[in-house]
């Protein structure tokens, strides 16, 4: 146990990072609406996570490069490269600062659920004093730049997250046949398309593969701990799926339509199932939004360091600034009053439609044999890793289609 213990690593971040607002409610939302017919969504994800996950652990382990250093030094072409470096800039930087504000609107519903609203009024602006302590929160952890400590407690408040959620699904007492027939049979239910990219979005988060490359040399300094970012990843990815699996079957309990996001999950449920699940779940909800208002900013500093080559150190002025600019970009747009529902719907929908072009890219240097030797990608891992890259292209296209209702 010790060992095991001792091993624990990057695995519960990527899982902090994927189960955060957007998750909840997109899958409060599939719940709700679909009931679980989507479960088969969520493990093509869990999946499709898997897979993309080890691959970049496997490149940060056996390079002790990210990937955005990678795709830097290996793309030659002038042009290219810089077009390339643009758009990760863009799609993650750019991307996760507005993402941020859904992360701390979400961890802020949590506390609303338990607390009531506490807006200030300042002029003509209501501001959220709960955004404010949540991005401080978050400013602290990131600024101690130690990445044992980061982890500790990014594992607790994941567990803390996962057995809230894991209650709160007991608690509603769901029919075991119909979850099974969720899982394995494919159905896609009248408008249910963009809720499937958003719950493939949502839990194969781009970020992530940037992510958790730069964090395994962090934890990690040698090809024999492979083994051990493995049983980590699957651990970690898997866990995560069924909290969120555990989201739907929650939400599918809901009768009525009239729910917007998981804090109107957890009042849905207080007439049903007693306060205490009311409780449980916004717990659960703060948890998944400080965890991810950590990891988003924490991401987009490493991206932008491998993309512009910087040093990575969690120390530095530079690695500090692009966080501190990214969260703080977070507090305001949520403390200004911004529909944390549109905001975290339009940034899983987006992270759908770009995951085909990052997964792109970490395919294309997983096949490289002069940054990876023998540990490339094998005949097999490509073949899923190219079912993934196509299913993901194939959605994206429809929501495509459908946004412009040529569907």
């Amino acid at each position: 146990m010790n060992k095991w213990l001792k091993n624990i690593g990057p695995g519960p971040l990527v899982a902090a990072a994927f189960i955060g607002p957007g998750t909840v409610t997109v899958c409060t939302l599939a719940g709700v609406g679909f009931g679980f017919s989507l479960l088969w969504a969520m493990v093509f994800s869990i999946i499709a996570t898997v897979v993309l996950q080890e691959m970049s652990a496997r490149l940060g382990i056996v390079t002790q490069k990210g990937l955005s250093e990678i795709i830097r030094t290996e793309i030659h072409q002038p042009f290219f490269k810089g077009i390339v470096i643009l758009l990760i800039l863009s799609a993650i930087v750019i991307g996760n600062a507005a993402y941020e504000a859904g992360n701390i609107s979400g961890g802020v519903l949590g506390l609303e659920t338990i607390f009531g609203n506490t807006a200030v009024a300042v002029g003509t602006l209501s501001l959220n004093s709960f955004s404010l302590i949540v991005g401080v929160v978050a400013f602290v952890i990131l600024y101690m730049g130690n990445y044992k400590i980061l982890e500790r407690i990014l594992v607790l408040l994941v567990i803390l997250m996962s057995l809230a959620f894991l209650v709160t699904a007991i608690i509603t007492k769901p029919s075991f046949s119909a979850i099974a027939n969720g899982i394995f049979k494919f159905s896609t239910p009248n408008g249910s398309i963009l809720t499937i990219i958003a719950l493939i979005g949502t839990t194969v988060v781009p970020y992530n593969l940037f992510l958790h490359a730069s964090l395994v040399k962090e934890k990690w300094h040698g090809i024999s701990d492979l083994k051990f970012a493995r049983k980590d990843t699957l651990i970690a990815v898997v866990l995560g799926g069924i909290v969120s699996m555990c989201i739907i079957i929650s939400a599918a309990s809901i009768q009525t339509q009239d729910i917007d996001n998981a804090a109107d999950l957890a009042l849905g449920l207080e007439p049903l199932f007693g306060s205490f699940s009311k409780y449980v779940l916004a717990i659960g909800l703060f948890a998944a939004g400080i965890t991810s208002a950590i990891t988003a900013p924490l991401a987009a500093a490493y991206v932008a360091m491998g993309c512009l080559g910087w040093d990575s150190d969690m120390r530095s002025k530079r690695f500090r600034t692009v966080w501190i600019v990214v969260l703080g970009l977070g507090i305001v747009f949520s403390s200004i009053g911004f529909k944390s529902i549109e905001i975290i719907k339009f940034a899983q929908v987006t992270n759908g439609l770009l995951l085909p072009l990052i997964a792109g890219f970490l395919i294309w240097v997983m096949n490289k044999s002069s940054i990876l030797g023998r540990y490339k990608n094998t005949l097999f891992q490509n073949l899923v890793s190219l079912v993934i890259l196509a299913v993901t292209l194939f959605l994206g296209l429809k929501s495509i289609l459908n946004v412009f209702n040529l569907l």
